[in-house]
């Protein structure tokens, strides 16, 4: 004989009050905390993509550097300043006119003063400007090196001869790449499955790195 089951009986068993009561449950504390994490977390990488991007790209071209040696590109130009603009150590004419004659860009980062001769340099990222100039005659001698794309793409991953906005996009940066770190850690302790082996994972490359610091670094 062949039974059926009736239209109204259900597939499966519904659990008791008693049964739902004793039921373990996340404490809303916990749940809040992960959601807030997980958000934090998606939101932020997304947000800082580019920027973590550059830094990881840059971070090889500056642990490879010499690759790149042969785009340097120096120019030498002489030229004249006023002889009275050196007399009054005019120093806003002397730049202006290594500017708008020679068209030196970036920061002036020197200007020094001795009995012979004024030095002027210029820095920027993957740029320098350095000009020597005779006082007595106002002749001088200017030594302009452009080195190419990626030493400016290095210099802005080191911040070097970057200015006071970059600088401030390098701090905001490093916060974001914390946060992003931080969230994914705590979001591995929600993981209950992953934890562990998550948490091995950082264990190893953290020893990794320091073990490679005492046994390789001199």
């Amino acid at each position: 004989m062949i039974t059926t089951k009736s239209p109204t009986e259900p597939a499966l068993p519904i659990a008791s009050p008693i049964a739902r009561r004793n039921r373990p449950t996340t404490p809303a504390w916990k749940r809040q905390t992960a959601v807030m994490a997980r958000w934090l977390h998606i939101y932020l990488s997304m947000v800082s993509f580019g920027i973590l991007l550059f830094f990881a790209v840059t971070g090889l071209t500056l642990n490879h550097a010499e690759f790149f040696n042969d785009q340097v590109r120096t120019a030498q130009v002489k030229g004249k300043i006023d002889l009275k603009w050196i007399k009054d150590l005019d120093k806003l004419q002397i730049v202006e006119h290594l500017r708008n004659v020679d068209h030196v860009k970036s920061a002036l980062t020197d200007f020094h003063v001795d009995d012979a001769q004024l030095s002027v340099s210029f820095k920027g990222p993957g740029y320098t400007a350095d000009a020597f100039i005779d006082r007595a005659t106002g002749n001088y001698d200017l030594t302009i090196a452009r080195m190419g794309i990626v030493a400016v793409l290095n210099d802005l991953h080191k911040g070097r001869d970057t200015g006071e906005a970059w600088s401030t996009i390098i701090d905001i940066s490093a916060g974001l790449m914390t946060l992003v770190s931080l969230t994914g850690l705590v979001l591995i302790f929600f993981l209950q499955k992953r934890r562990m082996a998550g948490l091995v994972a950082v264990g190893i490359g953290a020893v990794l790195c320091l073990v490679v610091y005492l046994v390789w670094v001199p």
